[in-house]
């Protein structure tokens, strides 16, 4: 196996364990196990142990987010959010109701200010979907202002629903936050054709 092939993997590995276990109740040896990678393979690769792992495994989240979001905000910001929606179904539905969003996993815990770098990467992370999202609704006609608020709301009444999926076991708050966002954008979009 090519190197970048066994990294990315671990990367891969370490962002699903995130989205699973959460930051602080993974280890590194649990991290290389998960991604079938020799312990030491991990030192090699991520010198900066855990927390560059973790760092990792949030920017690889964030860019499989941000390449589906961008690419159905195509169409419009009620077809981005149709697919934000459809990609967290998905996760939680797939996981049987086990796994959320690494970004969040890792914003919510503490880590050692010297390890600050996922809550970085995280915080990179939501940054980048609002602004895809503030930027679609800009690009239909909201103010940069409701643009921004919007946006604001989706990523984190999102993200709020899927960790309330995973408690109920449910996806019936997916569903009504979903309705609830999609007349949101709706009617910032036709306030704005107005």
């Amino acid at each position: 196996m090519a190197q970048s092939e066994a990294r990315d993997r671990m990367v891969a590995g370490a962002a699903d364990m995130l989205r699973r276990r959460g930051l602080n109740a993974t280890s590194v040896r649990e991290l290389a196990k998960h991604s079938g990678a020799p312990l030491g393979s991990t030192y090699h690769y991520f010198p900066g142990g855990k927390a560059q792992l973790a760092a990792e495994a949030v920017r690889f989240a964030d860019a499989l987010t941000t390449r589906r979001l961008a690419r159905e905000l195509q169409a419009g910001p009620v077809a981005g959010l149709r697919a934000f929606v459809d990609m967290w179904r998905k996760t939680v539905l797939d996981s049987d109701f086990r796994a959320g969003c690494p970004v969040l996993a890792v914003s919510v815990e503490d880590q050692p200010d010297e390890d600050d770098e996922p809550r970085r990467a995280a915080a990179a992370a939501f940054e980048g979907w609002t602004g895809l999202l503030a930027d679609s609704l800009r690009a239909h006609g909201a103010t940069a202002t409701v643009a921004e608020q919007t946006a604001t709301l989706i990523v984190a009444a999102l993200e709020g629903t899927v960790a309330m999926c995973r408690a109920q076991r449910s996806i019936e708050a997916l569903d009504r936050t979903a309705d609830a966002l999609e007349a949101v954008v709706r009617a910032t979009v036709d306030s704005a054709a107005n």
